[in-house]
């Protein structure tokens, strides 16, 4: 079991609902979260962060914990 962000679907998001480009770097200064924390977040599965971070984010994109986290089963092994 794993608990996967969508952070990447949140950010396509609002780049489609504001028809722009919504870069990294705009989710940071926005957020107050070091862009490196975000990028950890994006490409590493499993990558574990406080609730000052999800609460941050839940702040920015104006949604809940649920919007942001996913839990999935693994895959069995072999």
């Amino acid at each position: 079991m794993m608990i996967r962000f969508r952070l990447s679907e949140l950010i396509a998001d609002k780049a489609f609902k504001e028809r722009r480009v919504v870069p990294l770097t705009e989710v940071a200064e926005g957020t107050g979260i070091h862009r490196a924390t975000l990028s950890k977040v994006l490409n590493q599965p499993g990558t574990n962060v406080g609730t000052d971070i999800i609460d941050k984010l839940c702040r920015y994109f104006r949604c809940q914990p649920g919007d942001l986290l996913m839990y999935m089963d693994e895959p069995p092994v072999g």
